[in-house]
């Protein structure tokens, strides 16, 4: 019997035991195959193309299905080799010429090579490849700086870029980077991103929508077998469900839990995993458009929401208040000298009066929940409540995660006003080049949904992503964050200690910064 039936008969035993254990006695719990982890994910992925997605959830599963030439050493966001065994730079910064790894297969059987990588960055980047219209390519921005991809022989391939462009390696150890199999993209066309094929310790094996991804062990696996059979991720989008679901021993792997549930994880029969990393948590403020293309009305919701509160109450400890668009975890280049927005319901009132901002309407989109997104509705909830207090007027609008993208990514302008929003990134330059540049609006392809627009911010990034010096680079992404916390494009909430549980039949599990979760490592009894 192949491992996909057992799979698919695991899961119907693991679904039977667990309706069974929500009528038993206190204290029953099912019990899931053992050699399959059943991980309890936050939402139903939007796709398996690592080239078309954009979501931490998403990107769990991918990085186990998919290599790509680096990868983030464990428990860092430190660059190392993968599929390449190393690398090369020019002088002048611009020509990377990489080693890849000799004799690895994709899942398909075909064979990977330089050949291949040049697929895969020509398909993402270029209009006219023939395979483009698999996308769409939401992050591409992280390879804009790529002129040519140069296949110099089977196992050596060369990147050409316009520019120096210091994230360029750790952008290619991010899911977007990962490499797919050009044998499967051209058998499954559009249909790809159900149908994925990498080289990763797990293969693909199904996809029941609403219910479940399931990925079995690759036993050929270039760096060595995974100890698990198989991985199994259930789309469990009620984080209260989520938490029962585990009590019950219906999942073996949680992430995500909600603050107010740790507590019940701290017993012998769970282990509670925590790991800072480069977070941030904000509220998205359309600055094209009504109230909010004013920024004093954009720096009194600054000032109105209590965000210390939300941090103790709402997220019990779980996270820092954050003072600008740098989370803290990138210490090199986050700006300590900046501090928080202080809670100042008055001056809040007084910003208001003086915009003639009394009584102004707000739509405000909130998710029910999604990668890093906080508890969403009570957050959104409470900021609802601080934000009338000041005399504004706020309707709440409440959205499924990837509807939600769907309606904040393409901007704001004549839905909303403001919008809930996460980012964890790879490095200082992501989050501020992809959603607070003019260039980054969303007919141009970005994430900047609120349409903020500051020459001096457009400046300082471009300068910032072309140095190679480190510590030149840390001086203008300081200066930025000074003037993106006066211009307040977004309300700066919270940077968030990522967790995760796990139940005591699950062993060498640990966290990673990225807020990826790698799991070739993990076994099961």
């Amino acid at each position: 019997m192949s491992l996909f039936h057992v799979t698919r008969r695991g899961l119907i035993a693991t679904g039977t035991a667990l309706a069974l254990t929500l009528a038993a006695p206190s204290g029953a719990r099912a019990q899931t195959p053992p050699g399959v982890l059943i991980v309890g994910q936050i939402a139903e992925p939007k796709a398996l193309d690592p080239a078309a997605v954009t979501a931490v959830n998403d990107f769990r599963i991918l990085m186990n299905v998919y290599d790509g030439l680096v990868r983030y050493r464990d428990g860092t966001l430190e660059v190392e080799p993968a599929l390449a065994t190393g690398w090369e730079i020019s002088a002048d910064g611009t020509e990377y010429t990489f080693t890849l790894r000799e004799g690895v297969k994709f899942h398909d059987g075909s064979d990977f090579d330089a050949e291949a990588v040049k697929f895969n960055f020509d398909r993402m980047l270029n209009e006219d490849h023939p395979y483009h219209d698999t996308g769409p390519f939401p992050l591409a921005f992280f390879f804009s700086a790529v002129e040519s991809t140069e296949v110099i022989d089977d196992l050596t391939v060369k990147f050409t870029l316009n520019a120096p462009y210091a994230p360029f390696l750790s952008n290619l150890a991010y899911p977007t980077g990962l490499i797919v199999s050009p044998a499967a993209v051209a058998q499954h066309g559009p249909e790809f991103a159900r149908n994925p094929s990498g080289t990763g310790a797990f293969s693909f094996a199904e996809w029941r929508s609403n219910e479940a991804v399931v990925i079995e062990a690759n036993a050929a696996y270039w760096d060595g077998a995974p100890e698990l059979d198989a991985v199994v991720f259930r789309p469990i989008t009620d984080a209260n469900t989520r938490t029962a679901e585990m009590l019950a021993g219906g999942i073996d792997l949680m992430v995500e839990v909600p603050p107010v549930a740790l507590s019940e994880f701290r017993g012998a029969q769970y282990t509670v995993h925590e790991q800072a990393g480069p977070h941030v948590w904000f509220l998205i403020l359309n600055a094209k458009e009504g109230p909010f293309a004013d920024k004093r009305v954009r720096q009194a919701a600054n000032y109105a929401v209590n965000k210390e509160a939300l941090v103790n109450e709402v997220l019990e400890g779980t996270a820092e208040v954050a003072a600008g668009p740098t989370p803290p975890a990138f210490a090199w280049a986050h700006n300590p000298d900046l501090a928080p927005y202080p809670y100042d319901p008055d001056k809040a009132r007084a910003l208001i009066a003086e915009a003639g901002a009394e009584g102004a309407e707000l739509t405000f989109f909130v998710t029910e929940g999604g990668s890093g997104m906080l508890d969403p509705v009570a957050m959104g909830t409470a900021i609802q409540a601080d934000l009338e207090a000041v005399g504004l007027d706020v309707t709440i609008e409440t959205y499924e995660w990837n509807t939600f993208l769907g309606e904040v990514n393409p901007g704001l302008e004549g839905k909303a006003d403001m919008a809930e929003m996460a980012w964890m990134t790879n490095d200082p330059d992501t989050l501020p080049f992809l959603a607070l540049r003019t260039a980054a609006w969303p007919d141009q392809g970005g994430f900047n949904s609120g349409y903020y627009s500051n020459p001096e911010v457009d400046a300082l990034l471009e300068a910032a992503r072309v140095s190679t010096d480190q510590d030149e680079r840390a001086r203008l992404y300081r200066e930025m964050q000074v003037i993106v916390h006066e211009d307040a494009p977004w309300v700066f909430v919270a940077n968030w200690k990522q967790n995760a549980v796990t139940s005591d039949r699950v062993g060498n599990f640990a966290l990673q910064p990225s807020f990826f979760l790698l799991l070739d490592d993990v076994m099961k009894n």
